[in-house]
């Protein structure tokens, strides 16, 4: 008996401790202004952005927006933008503010 609840107590331990750090919404705002505002449209009331780069708002509402996914595909550089310089908790935190926008 004490051996499975040993078992439980590590297994808890160690859920609590693996736990991602919850992403910050208002810093992936700050980061959008700084580095996605001269081609997206980052907010409300922002009048200027590229033709071809898709308001932050419209990738939010797109049905099957997924913040991991968004993330995932930012720590790679792909075409038509360019390589950002930002960690995975910065990454993160713009993809937290992008999924707030839906």
């Amino acid at each position: 008996m004490w051996k499975i609840l040993k078992s439980l107590v590590a297994c808890c331990a160690l859920a609590i401790v693996a736990q991602p750090a919850i992403a910050d919404s208002l810093h992936g705002k700050d980061i959008a202004k700084r580095w996605c505002a001269n081609c997206h449209v980052v907010e409300s009331g922002q009048t200027n952005a590229i033709d071809h780069a898709p308001p932050f708002s419209q990738i939010a509402k797109t049905p099957d927006f997924d913040q991991n996914k968004l993330s995932f595909l930012l720590l790679k550089p792909h075409p038509n933008m360019p390589a950002l310089s930002l960690d995975r908790t910065e990454i993160s935190d713009l993809a937290a503010y992008i999924g707030s926008l839906k």
